[in-house]
């Protein structure tokens, strides 16, 4: 997590960006994010981690063809040199114009339409987008040394992977290229038009297509308080109702144990940012049974 300091640096000199308010965005797992506002004009700045360039790039890439195909989203920033990213000490910086629209209340009903259909329609404009950085899909390792961490967080992702082999097995599965981590407050709709778009479009890799929609699910609340959005996505995006119903526990179980080893990753690197309690919701889910969709 870079410091005020380190990001202002480095808005001024790869963008030519000087900021005159920051402000943290809410949600995300795998990324920070901020607002910024710069010259009249609101941006976002995005950072991952360092290992985690090509596939930033590919997000970025990804949001200039849904930009393509008619879906909102916030128009990659290049630096001054050209480049997608900007490196810094803390990870890879990108910069995207900001999209119009308030970001969406992942707990109210008609956010909730919007958030699925918007994430449904994201996964059916993708199908044959390929990008070098785009991630194969790839099980957790339940061998991890940071696993260790704590007694009962090995046997819990150990579980969850066996589960998702198991389905990946003796299902068919829709795959396409996720994008990793749809929060709600990733995504958009503008009061002045009624469209919904997209701040930015993760696309951390290929895989099956329910693993974004169950961390949506996650970032609602769970199968009890997503209705709406499991409604506007089954509308709009290429997984059916079927396969939705049948997969979705698997898929959640999958992306608690994702919480988890991503937690324990930064508690081993002395990096916690919430960490330590992201860690605690994912023991506590982990531990209640599988429960139909």
């Amino acid at each position: 997590m870079p410091d005020d300091d380190l990001l202002r640096s480095t808005l001024r000199d790869q963008w030519h960006l000087v900021p005159a308010e920051i402000s943290a965005l809410p949600g995300g797992l795998l990324s920070h994010g901020w607002d910024v506002t710069a010259g009249g004009e609101r941006f976002v700045a995005r950072l991952a981690d360092p290992a985690s360039r090509q596939p930033v790039e590919a997000g970025l890439a990804a949001a200039e063809h849904l930009r393509g195909t008619g879906i909102e989203a916030g128009e990659p920033v290049r630096t001054l040199a050209g480049g997608l990213t900007a490196e810094t000490s803390a990870g890879a910086l990108a910069v995207l114009r900001r999209a119009p629209g308030r970001t969406l209340d992942g707990r109210d009903p008609i956010d909730q339409q919007f958030w699925g259909d918007r994430l449904g329609a994201v996964h059916s404009r993708l199908q044959g987008f390929h990008h070098p950085g785009l991630r194969r899909w790839n099980l957790l390792d339940p061998d991890a040394a940071h696993l260790a961490i704590e007694p009962w967080l090995r046997p819990a992702v150990t579980d969850a992977v066996a589960a998702m082999t198991r389905l990946t097995v003796t299902d068919r599965l829709t795959y396409g290229v996720l994008h990793g981590d749809p929060a709600p407050e990733i995504f958009l709709v503008d009061p002045a038009t009624g469209r919904a778009g997209l701040l930015d479009c993760g696309a951390s890799g290929t895989g099956p297509l329910l693993y974004d929609v169950a961390a949506a699910v996650v970032y609602a609340g769970g199968t009890e308080t997503s209705a709406e959005l499991l409604d506007g996505y089954l509308a709009a995006g290429p997984v059916d109702e079927g396969e939705l119903h049948a997969a979705l526990p698997v898929l959640l179980r999958f992306r608690w144990a994702v919480q988890a080893d991503w937690s324990a990753q930064r508690l081993v690197r002395g990096d916690p940012g919430g960490a330590r309690e992201a860690l605690a919701r994912a023991r506590e889910a982990l531990a209640e049974p599988p429960t139909a969709a």
